[in-house]
């Protein structure tokens, strides 16, 4: 009972829908029907500000990334279970990317992801970093930078010398991260655009436009 328990509480506590929520509070606004019409922290930045943008990311990592992860390690024992440990973490992601609360829609869970790693293996989440920053940093790019830095994880768990369960949730991890990306929400493909450059804008730049001035600005119902 107590690991279904976990389970449950960690796709939950995932499922809060953090962005959502703030835009309500502070703009009044739904973030699907708003600027690019995903309901993550890019979106919420281009609404509310850094300030609160810095809120969404500190809940997330902590609340809903880290602390399942930890109740799981600390307090049900669930160290001496890696195998079992690791599902935890992925149905916190789950939960962030197809929200309950949202008719499983959600955000891209990167803050959620970062989370899990600081729960699971603070080691594995400084490798993540460094590629993903300094790519950023020459480019401007976060989107391509990211899925660099999530099909690393596989290998930086491997080096790590972490047990094999860590090695199989960071490569789930990413399978579950570039889904997101291709479904997006079932948001409706672009007219004019063919299938195959959305899909391919949407795995390696996160949006279905190369064009990232009109993505952030779009309405839901472009």
């Amino acid at each position: 009972m107590e690991l279904f328990g976990i389970y449950i509480f960690a796709y939950l506590v995932g499922s809060l829908p953090t962005a959502h929520v703030i835009a309500k509070l502070v703009k009044g606004v739904d973030l699907r029907r708003v600027g690019s019409g995903n309901v993550g922290g890019s979106n919420l930045y281009q609404i509310a500000g850094a300030k609160w943008f810095g809120f969404l990311l500190a809940f997330d990592l902590l609340v809903k990334g880290a602390t399942p992860v930890w109740i799981g390690r600390h307090f049900l024992g669930l160290e001496q279970s890696p195998e079992l440990l690791v599902v935890v973490p992925l149905l916190a992601v789950a939960g962030n990317n197809w929200s309950v609360f949202l008719r499983f829609q959600g955000g891209r869970g990167v803050a959620v992801v970062l989370g899990t790693l600081l729960g699971l293996s603070p080691l594995v989440l400084a490798a993540f970093f460094p590629i993903g920053l300094v790519g950023w940093a020459l480019t401007r790019n976060s989107g391509l930078w990211v899925l660099v830095s999530l099909l690393l994880l596989p290998l930086w768990a491997y080096l790590s010398s972490g047990p094999p369960a860590l090695v199989w949730f960071t490569g789930a991890l990413a399978g579950m991260m570039i889904l997101k990306r291709l479904l997006t929400n079932l948001m409706a493909f672009p007219q004019g655009v063919p299938v195959r450059s959305v899909l391919l804008n949407r795995l390696i730049l996160d949006r279905d436009t190369r064009d990232r001035a009109s993505w952030v600005d779009r309405s839901s119902g472009d």
